[in-house]
C-alpha cells in the first residue's frame, strides 16, 4: 500500500508553479478558471500541461539540469478545472482524473495547493449527501483506494485516511498511515484479513502500531485476532514479518494429535526450503511420543518450455502399543511417488516422462498421516518411466528405454522391467512407386522390423531390491519381421495376409531332471546365450455389410440403420518340436518332453501344428428420430447398440472339442451418453459330465440348451449432474494418482498434511446463475456403478458377485456441501465402504467434517482454518482412527 504513495511524486511538476505560467499546448496562456470539456473522455486526448519560465529572456546555460518532468501531465474533470492564482490553487471536481506515464490518480476531487507544496485528493458528496469517488491511485498492478489523501511534495512526506491496499494475500485497510520518506511508513489502527469484503470482513487482524518498510520487512506491536468484531484471545504482543514477492524458506508449524496406541504426537511439522524460482523442497515429520515417526519430503520443480514434475519420498515408523504388551507391532513403511512431464515444443523428436508410484503394500492400509481412504482400497501400484527418440531417417525408426513396476498390494508380488528396450522401423514398400496410390497385392507388400529386449524380474516385498531380485532376473531379446499385403477380393471383400518371423533370444535357460534326493523335479538355470525361430502364417477376409429398416418421415423412429463387418481368418503354425527335451518324471523311466525355453519372458516355441480357422463378426446399430426440436429440419441420430460382437474359432488338427467357446459383448450409451452399459458372455456348445470336465459332445445332444453359459458379466456407469449437459470435472486427481479411481466411489482421498483444499474438488469458482430462492438451483452430482457376474463353469449357476457403488455430492445451500460414498454387497449381503463428508464455506474460512463409520479402518476427522495460504497455520484440526492391528 504505502509503496504506491512512493508514485505521487509526479505532482512536484507543480513545485514551480508560483514562478509559472500555464500554457495549452498550442502556446497560448490559458485562463485562471475554465469548464471542462466532458466530450473529451479518452485519457490520450486529455488537455496537457506544459511548463515555461516566467521570464522567456532569460536562458537555461546548464546543459547537465536533469528536466523536471519526464514526461507529459494529463488531466480530465467533468464539472470543471479550477485555477485559483491568488489562493494558489488548483482544483479538479467530480471525477477527476490526472495521469502522469504509468501512473493514475482518480478522485472525486483533486487539490493542488502549490503555495502550501501539498496536494489534497478526497471523495465528493452526491445529491443524497453520502461520499462517493474515492481516490484510487494506480500504478502498474499497485492500486491504494483510501477515503483521503495529503501529500507535501518538497518533503516527500504524506497522510493517508482508510487506505486500502492488497499485499499478496493480505488485504489490509489502516485508519491512518503516514509516509516518513522513501522507504519507511507507519501505520496506526491497521486491519489484515484475507476476506473478499475488507469493508466488513468476517475476520481481521488488528495491530496498533505498525512499521513498513517496502520490499523488506513489516513490524508490528500488539495484533489482536478479531472474528465478526469480536475480539478473540488469539493474540501476539508484537511481531515481524519479512516482506517479499518470492518464495521464502520458514519454519512449517506441526499440528497436535493422540491416539490411545501411539500416545500424544505433533504431525505435519518441518521445514519449507526455497531452493530457488525453479524448484522448492518441504521437509515434513510426525512423531508420537510411543517412538513412532515419519519423515516426508516433498519437491515440485519446473523449468518453462522445457519440464516440470513433483517428488515425494514418504517414509513412516509406526509402533503399536508398548514393548512387552500382546498387542504390540511394529512395521516400517515407505512410498515414493513421481511425475515428470516434458514439453512436447523443447524437442519434439525426444521425450521423456515418468509416473511413479511403488513402495511397501501395506503403507496405504497402515498409513498414520495420510488418510488415503481410497487408496486403501485399491491393489495395484504401477510405475513407468520412458525416454523414446525418433529418428528421421528413412525409414523412419523410433527407439525408446522404459522402466516399469506392477505391484500387486494384497498379494505383494512386485513384477519390474528394468529396463523394456524397444525399437521400431518404419512400415516400408519395396514395390510400391515413391509417388501414387498402392493398389494390388504386389504394391501393398510391406514389411516392418521391431526388437524388444527386457530385463525382467519378479520378486515380493521382503525381496525388493535385494541381491536374490537381481540373482532371478530374466533377460530376453524378441526380433519380429512381419511381411504383408492386403488387397480387393471381388470389389466387396478386403482381404489381408501375412508371414510372421520371430527369432528370440535368451541369456538364461533351464535343465529340467528328476531329483532323487529331493525325489522332485527340479529346474536347474544354464547360463548363456540361447536362441529359438519361429514363423506362421496368417490370412483374413472381411467386408462390410449395410442395412436401413425404414419406418416414414411421420414416425418418432424413421429409421434404424444395421452395420455388420463380418471376418474370416486363418492361421497356421507349425510344430517346432526339434526344441524339445526328454527328462525322466519319475525316476523310473517315464520321459516326458520339455523345452529349455520354459519360463522364458517371451514364451517357448510350441510343440503342436496350429491349424485355426477364425470367425467374428462385430454389428452397431443406430437410429434416425425425429427432433423434439420443430425448428430442425433433420433428423436426430441415436445409437442404439455401440458394438455387438461375436467370436469363436475352430481348430482344424484338434482331435476333439474343436470348437472354442462363443464369446459375445457389447456395448451402449443412454441419456446423452451419460450412462456406459457393457456386457459379455461365454457360450460352450460342449456338454460337461458329472465331474465338471468338458466332453466331446455337443450340449444340445446332451439334453441341453444348443449352448452352455459358462460365464456372463455387466456393468453399468452413470455419472450426471444438475448441470445438464455438462461434463463431471471432479477428478480425484490424489486417488488416481496412489493407484486408485479418479472419482470418489471409494471416497475422496483427504492429504493430511494440506488442509487447504476443499474435499468435494471444487476449482472455486461461483455460480453465478444460482436463483436468489436457492432451492431454484440446487448443484449436486451423482456416480453409479453397478457390477453383475455370473458363473456357471460346473453347473453351480450362481452369482457370484453383484455390487452396487454410489457417490453423491449436493449443496443443501450456497454455503453448506454434503457427500456420501458407499455401495452394497448383494452377495456378500453387507454395505461396502462408505465415507460421510460435510463442508461449510465460511468465506475465507473452510470447516469440515469426514466420517467413515465402520469397516476396517473407521474414522473421523474435523477441520476448520483459513484457506488462504499466508494463514493456513491458523486452524483447529482434530481427528480420531479406531485403533487397529497392523497388517
Amino acid at each position: 500500500m504505502q509503496r504506491n504513495l512512493i508514485y505521487i511524486v509526479f505532482l512536484t511538476i507543480f513545485l514551480t508553479l508560483g514562478n509559472a505560467k500555464i500554457y495549452s499546448q498550442d502556446g497560448n496562456q490559458k485562463n485562471k478558471s475554465f469548464p471542462s470539456n466532458n466530450q473529451d473522455t479518452k485519457p490520450e486526448n486529455l488537455e496537457k500541461i506544459q511548463i515555461k519560465p516566467s521570464d522567456s529572456s532569460v536562458a537555461d546555460t546548464s546543459k547537465n539540469k536533469k528536466p523536471l518532468l519526464e514526461s507529459k501531465i494529463r488531466r480530465k474533470a467533468v464539472d470543471y478545472e479550477k485555477f485559483d492564482q491568488k489562493k494558489k490553487l488548483i482544483t479538479l471536481y467530480n471525477k477527476a482524473e490526472v495521469y502522469y506515464q504509468d501512473i493514475e490518480l482518480k478522485s472525486g476531487i483533486i487539490v493542488i495547493d502549490y503555495n502550501k507544496n501539498e496536494v489534497y485528493a478526497g471523495r465528493i458528496k452526491d445529491s443524497l449527501g453520502n461520499l462517493t469517488q474515492r481516490p484510487v491511485f494506480k500504478q502498474g498492478n499497485s492500486v491504494i483506494e483510501p477515503d483521503s489523501i495529503r501529500f507535501n511534495y518538497k518533503t516527500k512526506k504524506a497522510l493517508v485516511w482508510n487506505s486500502r491496499t492488497n499485499q499478496g494475500e493480505f488485504n489490509v485497510i489502516a485508519e491512518k498511515t503516514k509516509r516518513e520518506n522513501d522507504s519507511v511508513y507507519f501505520m496506526k489502527s491497521a486491519r489484515f484479513t484475507t476476506a473478499k469484503d475488507i469493508d466488513n470482513p468476517e475476520y481481521y487482524f488488528l495491530a496498533n502500531k505498525v512499521k513498513f518498510v517496502p520490499g523488506k520487512k513489516v513490524v508490528v506491536g500488539f495484533t489482536n485476532m478479531y472474528i465478526a468484531d469480536v475480539p478473540t484471545p488469539i493474540a501476539l504482543p508484537f511481531a515481524f514479518f519479512p516482506m517479499t514477492e518470492k518464495s521464502r524458506s520458514g519454519i512449517i508449524i506441526p499440528s497436535y494429535n493422540d491416539s490411545n496406541t501411539r500416545g500424544f504426537s505433533l504431525q505435519n511439522g518441518g521445514y519449507y526450503f526455497a531452493l530457488s524460482d525453479n524448484y522448492d523442497l518441504a521437509v515434513l515429520g510426525d512423531y508420537y511420543t510411543n517412538g513412532s515417526y515419519a519423515m516426508r519430503f516433498e519437491s515440485s520443480y519446473a523449468k518453462k518450455y522445457k519440464f516440470s514434475g513433483n517428488v515425494n519420498i514418504r517414509i513412516e515408523n509406526i509402533i503399536e502399543s508398548e514393548r512387552g504388551y500382546p498387542d504390540y507391532s511394529r512395521s516400517n513403511n515407505y512410498n515414493i511417488q513421481w511425475t515428470h512431464a516434458k514439453d512436447a515444443k523443447s524437442n519434439p523428436n525426444s521425450r521423456f516422462s515418468a509416473s511413479v508410484n511403488l513402495g511397501t503394500s501395506k503403507y496405504f492400509i497402515n498409513s498414520l498421516n495420510q488418510s488415503n481412504v481410497g487408496s486403501r482400497l485399491n491393489n495395484q501400484l504401477q510405475s513407468s518411466i520412458s525416454y523414446s527418440k525418433t529418428f528421421n531417417s528413412v525409414p523412419q525408426v523410433n527407439f525408446s528405454l522404459t522402466a516399469s513396476h506392477q505391484q500387486n498390494t494384497n498379494t505383494e508380488k512386485i513384477s519390474m522391467t528394468l529396463p523394456t528396450l524397444q525399437v521400431n522401423v518404419d512400415r516400408m514398400y519395396p514395390f510400391a512407386p515413391k509417388d501414387g496410390t498402392k493398389k494390388g497385392i504386389l504394391k501393398n507388400i510391406n514389411l516392418q522390423y521391431t526388437l524388444r529386449g527386457e530385463n525382467r524380474m519378479e520378486t515380493t516385498d521382503s525381496l525388493f531390491f535385494k541381491p536374490q531380485m537381481f540373482r532371478d532376473a530374466k533377460v530376453g531379446f524378441q526380433h519380429s519381421i512381419p511381411l504383408s499385403t492386403n488387397f480387393k477380393v471381388f470389389k466387396y471383400f478386403s482381404a489381408t495376409s501375412s508371414i510372421n518371423y520371430n527369432e528370440v533370444w535368451y541369456l538364461k535357460t533351464i535343465r529340467r531332471q528328476f531329483d532323487p534326493t529331493t525325489n522332485a523335479v527340479v529346474d536347474t538355470n544354464v547360463q548363456g546365450f540361447d536362441a529359438f525361430r519361429t514363423y506362421s502364417f496368417s490370412t483374413g477376409l472381411g467386408t462390410t455389410v449395410y442395412g436401413t429398416f425404414n419406418f416414414g418421415e411421420t414416425k418418432k423412429i424413421q429409421a434404424i440403420r444395421h452395420v455388420m463387418r463380418p471376418n474370416v481368418s486363418y492361421s497356421y503354425t507349425p510344430s517346432f518340436s526339434k526344441y524339445y527335451d526328454t527328462y525322466n518324471s519319475n525316476g523310473s523311466g517315464t520321459m516326458v518332453e520339455y523345452t529349455r525355453f520354459d519360463n522364458g519372458i517371451f514364451g517357448s516355441p510350441g510343440k503342436n501344428m496350429s491349424n485355426i480357422l477364425g470367425f467374428s463378426l462385430s454389428n452397431t446399430f443406430e437410429a434416425k428420430i425425429t427432433d423434439k426440436d420443430s425448428t430442425k429440419t433433420e433428423p436426430k441420430k441415436i445409437m442404439l447398440l455401440n458394438n455387438l460382437n461375436l467370436s469363436t474359432y475352430y481348430d482344424i488338427t484338434a482331435d476333439s472339442l474343436k470348437w472354442a467357446p462363443l464369446r459375445v459383448s457389447g456395448g451402449t450409451q443412454f441419456f446423452n451418453q451419460k450412462m456406459n452399459v457393457n456386457f459379455g458372455a461365454t457360450l460352450d456348445p460342449y456338454a460337461i459330465n458329472n465331474s465338471g470336465h468338458k466332453i466331446n459332445t455337443w450340449n444340445i445332444d446332451n439334453g441341453g440348451s444348443l449352448f452352455r453359459m459358462t460365464s456372463a458379466n455387466m456393468t453399468l456407469n452413470y455419472a450426471f449432474s444438475s448441470k445438464d449437459g455438462e461434463a463431471l470435472d471432479k477428478k480425484n486427481k490424489q486417488g488416481e494418482r496412489n493407484g486408485g479411481r479418479e472419482d470418489d466411489l471409494f471416497g475422496s482421498n483427504t492429504d493430511l498434511s494440506d488442509r487447504r483444499q476443499s474435499q468435494f474438488k471444487d476449482d472455486g469458482k461461483e455460480d453465478e446463475t444460482t436463483s436468489e430462492f436457492f432451492k431454484y438451483k440446487l448443484p449436486w452430482d451423482m456416480n453409479l456403478a453397478y457390477s453383475l457376474t455370473y458363473s456357471n463353469n460346473n453347473r453351480e449357476k450362481k452369482i457370484s458377485g453383484n455390487s452396487l457403488m454410489v457417490s453423491m455430492n449436493t449443496d443443501l445451500t450456497p454455503k453448506w456441501k454434503i457427500g456420501v460414498s458407499t455401495g452394497y454387497d448383494f452377495v456378500q449381503d453387507g454395505v461396502t465402504f462408505t465415507q460421510l463428508r460435510f463442508e461449510r464455506d465460511l468465506l475465507s474460512w473452510r470447516m469440515d467434517f469426514n466420517w467413515v463409520p465402520f469397516g476396517d479402518n473407521p474414522y473421523w476427522g474435523f477441520f476448520i482454518g483459513i484457506k488462504a495460504g499466508v494463514l493456513s497455520d491458523i486452524k483447529w484440526d482434530k481427528r480420531n482412527q479406531a485403533d487397529r492391528t497392523l497388517r
